[in-house]
């Protein structure tokens, strides 16, 4: 028989953070610090509006690049918060998540052997997302004195007369790094002088813990060459909704709207005018909700500088991207034997790109009390581990 399987497929990599919590979901009394999933309930005005729709029989297919009522929200929501402008009717695309969105951009743009520029670590989809796109991912390390930000110096010895697209994805998973206005401008004068496209990745703008997020979009010169991606997974606890959506150009969103049409169709009807009502009345539950995670940041940055534990201070999404380097062990390994020691489930950096070794995300997307215990279970980890050392 011939091979039925794509071996550009087979060959690439599963996903990295899955495995540790199929092992977790199966042990008592196991914690899980690792599934980049907020613990707080959709608002409920959300909630309440998605019931609402469906008993109104809303169950139809809306036009295929989404409910012009969502996307004229939309745009009001990306002026207020990140102060850029764009037309619903033609330079907006909802889409299931945002996954589906940053899987559609670089299909739409990339032709055979146009490079991508990907900072890493970053979000596990953005390399394979480039290799089915027939793209050749670009790695750019990024690094730990450098608070995982991407520098100037970094990108341009990257770059290649072939390259097309940068990734800039910040608030980054799985370090909590942020770019300010002051760290995006150098790379805004390299994107332009190189005549690159930037797929902008900013779904967890909402939760920014140092002044307000700032868009690359916002700066002049960029809007024509930007891709936005956002969603409501994040922000507004909206996971399996599963919704987001693409802003930029209307030449890009014309095609990207294609390939949705004939591979989606629409994002689903329900959670459209759910995201409607969420985007009109529900941002004093999303500051809330920041708060928290806030709140939950600060504590373990302290405990960490409590147990003597290497982590810069990130100021983004709800991940911390502590070092383990000092345990003489890889990130797999300090993983794998935290969670069969202490019952304690987190994602070696290696799942996010091979400078992610050394480190391991912890996500702070779930309680105080569960954040306590971990915790607990951490030192008593690495107590014993500095003890066998001496």
């Amino acid at each position: 028989m011939k091979n039925p399987l794509s071996q550009k497929v087979v060959q690439l990599e599963p996903s990295g953070i899955r495995k540790f919590f199929d092992v977790v979901n199966e042990m008592k009394d196991a914690i899980s610090l690792g599934v980049g999933e907020p613990d707080f309930d959709t608002p409920w005005r959300i909630r309440e509006e998605g019931i609402y729709t469906l008993e109104r029989g809303r169950t139809f297919y809306t036009s295929n690049a989404g409910l012009m009522e969502l996307k004229v929200e939309i745009t009001k929501y990306l002026k207020n918060r990140v102060d850029v402008s764009y037309d619903p009717k033609k330079e907006v695309l909802v889409t299931v998540g945002g996954s589906e969105a940053i899987d559609m951009m670089f299909r739409a743009m990339i032709d055979p052997g146009d490079e991508v520029l990907i900072p890493q670590p970053s979000y596990v989809s953005y390399l394979p997302c480039a290799v089915m796109a027939d793209g050749v991912p670009v790695v750019i390390p990024l690094k730990n004195e450098n608070e995982f930000k991407l520098t100037a110096e970094e990108l341009e010895a990257a770059i290649t007369p072939k390259s097309k697209i940068l990734v800039m994805p910040f608030p980054n998973n799985p370090t909590g790094a942020i770019m300010t206005r002051d760290d995006l401008a150098p790379i805004v004068d390299l994107v332009i002088k190189h005549d690159l496209y930037v797929l902008s990745d900013e779904i967890y703008s909402e939760l920014s813990y140092k002044g307000d997020h700032v868009s690359i979009a916002n700066f002049p010169g960029m809007k024509e060459r930007t891709i936005l991606v956002n969603g409501f997974s994040k922000g507004f606890a909206m996971t399996g909704w599963r919704l987001g959506y693409a802003c930029g150009p209307a030449a890009i969103i014309e095609q990207m709207t294609k390939i949705h049409q004939y591979a989606i169709m629409c994002a689903p009807t329900n959670s459209q005018y759910a995201a409607v009502e969420g985007l009109r009345n529900c941002m004093g539950e999303v500051q809330k909700m920041r708060e928290s995670y806030n709140q939950r940041r600060r504590y373990l940055m302290h405990e960490f500088r409590r147990m003597g534990l290497e982590c810069f201070e990130p100021y983004g999404a709800f991940y911390v991207f502590p070092s383990i380097q000092e345990f003489g062990m890889t990130s797999e390994e300090f993983a794998t034997r935290f969670l069969e020691e202490e019952k304690v489930a987190v994602v070696p950096g290696t799942a996010f790109g091979a400078c992610g070794e050394g480190f391991i995300r912890i996500s702070y997307a779930y309680s105080l009390e569960d954040l306590k215990e971990a915790l607990g279970r951490l030192e008593n980890f690495i107590t014993r581990l500095r003890e066998k050392k001496k």
